[in-house]
């Protein structure tokens, strides 16, 4: 699945995956290839995501490299819009 973080400043990310948990509204959920579309509002928490990365994706500032495999942000609140295997998360 594709995905694409973008903050008031820059484009933050794009590129696939294969998990994203966000901090939902009513709590945090997952959303994995294929899942139905949504709109949702988040909460200020940590966005998750999984894949796998090679040496070009360098993830400085503001992202956090938990593993090889595993990226986290913080955000304060942003709005998740998927559709087509095509994640949009604005966030601040």
């Amino acid at each position: 699945m594709y995905l694409e973080i973008i903050s008031p400043e820059a484009t933050l990310y794009t590129g696939n995956i294969d998990t994203l948990t966000v901090p939902g509204a009513n709590g945090s959920f997952q959303v994995l290839e294929n899942h139905a579309a949504i709109v949702s509002n988040l909460v200020s928490g940590t966005v998750e995501f999984k894949g796998t990365f090679d040496a070009s994706n360098t993830f400085e500032a503001p992202f956090e490299k938990i593993d090889s495999n595993i990226v986290q942000l913080k955000v304060s609140s942003g709005t998740l819009e998927l559709q087509d295997n095509k994640l949009i998360l604005l966030v601040d």
